[in-house]
């Protein structure tokens, strides 16, 4: 055992994989072995691995600013660019970007600045967040707040209340539809309790509401085609902001630019990490309209700063990574390829669909899932996420990395460079583990009649 304390991890159970090197989007252990990396790390990996030019891009800009703070008004000019490139980019019109180093710190700022704003445009009172259950919007204490996964508060007293976060159904209609319900009675019907949820605390308490436009870490949930355009109606109503987290779908992991145009909605704030950099340094982005960022100025100068900013906020070298990676994406054209090779991926997960243990397939471009359940003709989920855990250990014994999320789901999320063959491969190594935990819920008497 070593010093280390391992992140989302049973600590008793510590079971290490030691990796020593990538390349495209493989990895290799210290054994030797080679894994396809099909959640592309944590979701983030979209260039694979041993990419040259980002590694030329890192090391160039290292030789020429190390570092360099943004306190006080003190710049570099690959922030500068970088900023400017987002907000051409983001569907939110003359965007401002505040910088940070992981999508929790991302959605934190975006807490702490929806405060500020209301606070100095004479609506204290508005500071409620709207979130979907389950949900995973990050761990920082904010972030976690947002967050509607339990084990990411058992233990950990979060101030969800104290924060003012309140919880809506999540669009998952195999999951959450009623006996008979069809997907457009279903989305009305959750609709019809946002709008009972909005009333019932009062819109005027409302700051805004929060969802990834597809589900990660909670469960790679894919909402009815027209739930967010009905949820924006709401909110445009009631004057509650919309805020897309698309630390995941962001930058063609749905099969176009950013989640909200995949799922045809207008958010006012985004939250932008993992993809930004390819994962080959920490940055992430809060993206929010100019009419918060204006509202802001003259309270700053009155207090005397805007409080808030970290010290790695616009770190050169991360910026330098970040520009590269966004030529390269237009360059490549790869939110067309992560389309097509999305499609290519939907339906070979599909192939499984049948499986005696297998409730759904589900995904949108380049992220899916496949649920695993005790009883499919009734959708009885397994009374743990034990089934999941041996499906995920399984798929790394035949050279498949993936994650079991929310349970029992086994999530696909591959890097955007990915090409037709290695789409196949994946999803064989993930046949071979589905047989394989056949066997073991058959040994173990886990299936529900």
């Amino acid at each position: 055992m070593t010093s280390v304390i391992y992140p989302i991890t049973n600590l008793k159970h510590v079971e290490e994989l030691n990796i020593v090197r990538g390349e495209g989007i493989y990895v290799y252990d210290k054994k030797g072995k080679k894994y396809l990396e099909g959640l592309a790390g944590l979701w983030c990996a979209s260039l694979g691995y041993g990419n040259e030019e980002l590694i030329e891009a890192l090391t160039t800009q290292l030789r020429t600013l190390s570092y360099s703070h943004m306190f006080g008004g003190r710049t570099h000019q690959v922030v500068i660019d970088l900023a400017e490139k987002l907000t051409g980019m983001t569907p939110i019109e003359n965007g401002k970007v505040f910088f940070a180093n992981s999508g929790s710190e991302a959605n934190d700022s975006h807490m702490k600045m929806l405060r500020y704003y209301f606070n100095v445009t004479g609506e204290p009172q508005k500071k409620k967040i709207i979130t979907l259950e389950p949900s995973y919007h990050g761990v920082t204490l904010a972030a976690a707040a947002l967050t509607a996964l339990p084990v990411m508060h058992t233990h950990f007293s979060i101030p969800v209340d104290e924060l003012g976060i309140i919880r809506t159904q999540s669009p998952h209609y195999y999951r959450n539809k009623l006996e008979g319900e069809s997907e457009s009675q279903f989305c009305a019907r959750l609709i019809e309790n946002l709008e009972k949820l909005i009333l019932a605390e009062g819109p005027e308490t409302i700051a805004a509401y929060i969802a990834e436009p597809v589900g990660g870490a909670s469960g790679v949930i894919v909402p009815p085609d027209s739930y967010f355009r009905e949820v924006e109606n709401l909110l445009t109503k009631y004057d509650i902001l919309f805020w897309s987290d698309e630390v995941i779908c962001g930058f063609g992991r749905t099969g176009n630019d950013f989640g909200c145009n995949t799922m045809g909605f207008h958010p006012q704030l985004m939250t932008l990490a993992k993809q930004l950099s390819s994962a080959y340094i920490p940055i992430s982005a809060s993206i929010i309209p100019d009419f918060m960022y204006q509202a802001m100025v003259e309270p700053s100068s009155e207090v005397g700063i805007f409080g808030h900013g970290y010290t790695y906020t616009g770190h050169p070298a991360a910026c330098a990574v970040a520009l590269k990676t966004l030529e390269i994406y237009e360059r490549e054209n790869l939110f067309l390829h992560a389309a097509k090779m999305g499609e290519r991926m939907q339906a070979k997960l599909k192939e499984v669909a049948d499986h005696p243990l297998v409730g759904e397939v589900r995904g949108k471009g380049l992220i899916g899932a496949v649920e695993l359940v005790a009883n499919k003709k009734t959708g009885q989920s397994f009374k743990d996420g034990s089934v999941g855990a041996y499906a995920k250990q399984a798929s790394q014994e035949h050279g498949l990395l993936i994650r079991a999320v929310a349970g029992n789901s086994l999530a696909f999320c591959p890097p955007l460079i990915v090409k037709e063959d290695q789409v196949d491969e994946m999803v064989d190594k993930f046949k071979l583990a589905l047989e394989d935990t056949m066997d073991h819920v058959h040994a173990s008497g886990l299936l529900e009649n």
